[in-house]
C-alpha cells in the first residue's frame, strides 16, 4: 500500500513553491522521491527551495515565472520537459495573498480586480492549458489546484480573493470532467487559515487563534505537504474533481470572525 504513495521518478511542476504552503509541499514531495521544477516570481526563495530538494536526494531546479504571462508559463513547462522528459504533476499554488486590498466594493479599481484574478485564477488556467496536451499524449497526469476556504464562503471586503479561489475550485471540476478520459485527474486542496507572512494584510478577516475552530488550533504549512504527496501519487488515481478540505473543521462546524462589530454593545 505504501508503494502507491511513492513519487520516485515523478516529475512535478509547482508554482509558488518558494514560501509558505508551497515550500512545505516541495519539501514533502522531495522526501517522497519527486523531481521538481519550482516556479515563483522571486528568485531567492525558489532557488533555496530547489537547493533543499536537492539536499533530500532528488533533482530540482527553479524557474523565475510570472504565471500571468503565458509565454513565461510555456517556458516553465518546456524547462520541465527538457530536464525530465515528462510532466507528471502540475501543482498550481501561486497566489496573490499579500496583494489583496481590503475596502468596500465601490472603491475597487479595474486594475486591482484584474491583477488578483490574473495571478490567482488566470495563471492557473494558463498552466493547466499549457500542460494539458503533454499529459494527454502521456495518457496520464495530475493537476492539483490550491484554493481556500474563502472560495466557499464570504470574507470581509476581500472580493477578488474569494472570487478567484472559488474559481480555482470550479477550474478543477471542469478540468476533471473533460480530461478524465485521457487518464488525467484534477483535484483541489482547500486550506483553512494558515498564518504566513503573506496573510498579514488579511488579518482583520482572519482568526488570530484557534479558539474559533473545532480542533482548537490554526493550520501550519507542514499540514499540507502529505496531502500534496497523496494527490500527486498513484494512491489518488481514482479521485478527480474533488475538494480536499484541511481547515481544522472550520467549514464543517466552526465560527469564523466576520471582522464586523455591532454598532452598540449587546446587553444580556
Amino acid at each position: 500500500m505504501l508503494e502507491s504513495l511513492s513519487l520516485d521518478g515523478t516529475s512535478v511542476v509547482i508554482t509558488g513553491g518558494g514560501t509558505g504552503l508551497g515550500r512545505a509541499m516541495v519539501r514533502d514531495m522531495a522526501r517522497a522521491g519527486a523531481n521538481l521544477v519550482i516556479a515563483g516570481r522571486r528568485t531567492g526563495p525558489i532557488e533555496e527551495a530547489a537547493a533543499e530538494a536537492i539536499s533530500l536526494g532528488v533533482d530540482a531546479t527553479s524557474v523565475a515565472t510570472d504565471v500571468t504571462d503565458s509565454a513565461q508559463v510555456a517556458n516553465l513547462m518546456q524547462t520541465c520537459l527538457d530536464r525530465f522528459g515528462k510532466i507528471d504533476v502540475l501543482l498550481n499554488n501561486a497566489g496573490a495573498v499579500s496583494d489583496n486590498v481590503r475596502k468596500p466594493i465601490w472603491e475597487h479599481t479595474d486594475e486591482e480586480w484584474d491583477r488578483i484574478m490574473r495571478v490567482n485564477l488566470t495563471g492557473a488556467f494558463y498552466c493547466a492549458r499549457e500542460v494539458s496536451q503533454t499529459m494527454v499524449t502521456q495518457e496520464h497526469g495530475k493537476i492539483i489546484n490550491v484554493a481556500s476556504g474563502f472560495g466557499l464562503r464570504g470574507g470581509r471586503e476581500i472580493y477578488m480573493y474569494c472570487c478567484s479561489k472559488g474559481g480555482m475550485i470550479q477550474l478543477s471540476r471542469v478540468l476533471s470532467f473533460n480530461l478524465a478520459r485521457y487518464g488525467i485527474t484534477a483535484n483541489t486542496i482547500v486550506p483553512g487559515f494558515v498564518p504566513t507572512g503573506a496573510t498579514d494584510t488579511m488579518a482583520a478577516s482572519l482568526p488570530r487563534g484557534g479558539e474559533f475552530l473545532p480542533n482548537g488550533k490554526l493550520g501550519k504549512p507542514a499540514d499540507f505537504g502529505p496531502l500534496a504527496v497523496y494527490l500527486a501519487s498513484a494512491a489518488s488515481d481514482y479521485m478527480t474533481g474533488e475538494m480536499f478540505i484541511a481547515d481544522g473543521g472550520g467549514l464543517a462546524a466552526g465560527i469564523t470572525p466576520t471582522g464586523h462589530a455591532p454598532v452598540i454593545a449587546l446587553e444580556a
